[in-house]
């Protein structure tokens, strides 16, 4: 993707795609548990809309609250809007679709990354699918192994060749690991369930890190 309009369009049409997709879900379909351990159905999309609905200064006192710690924090925002806000989750994502606003330090490839990754989290429990542009995969890919990155995902092994099948992309050397965009950046970023759809002799090496 060529430049931060691009970027920004990208994210706008992803935002109103998945508050399409959860619009009519039931109460049931809310709680289905996400792909993000801490987090439900409904939880992900309080997470998405909280940077749309909250100013800097409230996020700020969560951080006091949570004494420091950006991953509680984070949880308290996400479980206070989803509480507020509950079924107009979807149309709140959707008024607020184009918004530019990107964390502290970061550009739009993580609001691009988190709505892309967010949206897996989402409509993978839920038996749904989503066709996303090679080109945004490639760039969430590129943003997840990328030093900016870090502090947000955890850095991915460089000693392993990370490889996607679907698209032309390739992260590393060593021994490969590859599957669609999709089941890599969600191994990326430390979703286990996805593991048993990436092959390759680096697999196992991957499974040995983690235990």
């Amino acid at each position: 993707m060529s430049n931060e309009d691009e970027i920004f369009s990208a994210i706008a049409e992803e935002r109103r795609a998945l508050a399409a997709t959860v619009w009519d879900l039931s109460s049931e379909q809310w709680k289905t548990p996400s792909l993000c351990s801490e987090w439900t159905v409904k939880g992900v999309l309080a997470h998405l809309v909280v940077p749309l609905v909250t100013p800097v200064w409230k996020f700020g006192l969560s951080m006091v609250r949570a004494r420091g710690n950006f991953h509680r924090a984070n949880q308290l925002m996400a479980s206070r809007v989803g509480r507020k806000y509950s079924t107009r989750l979807p149309e709140l994502l959707t008024r607020n679709a184009a918004s530019r606003f990107t964390p502290p330090g970061n550009g739009p490839l993580a609001p691009l990354t988190d709505i892309v990754v967010h949206g897996h989290d989402i409509r993978r429990p839920l038996h749904m699918t989503h066709r996303i542009p090679d080109e945004r995969q490639v760039a969430v890919l590129d943003f997840i192994s990328s030093t900016p990155s870090r502090g947000i995902f955890p850095a991915p092994d460089a000693t392993l060749h990370w490889k996607a099948t679907d698209l032309d992309w390739t992260f590393g050397s060593g021994p490969t690991i590859e599957g669609p965009a999709a089941s890599l950046m969600l191994v990326l970023t430390g979703r286990d369930s996805a593991l048993a759809e990436v092959t390759g002799p680096g697999v196992e090496h991957l499974a040995k890190s983690a235990d």
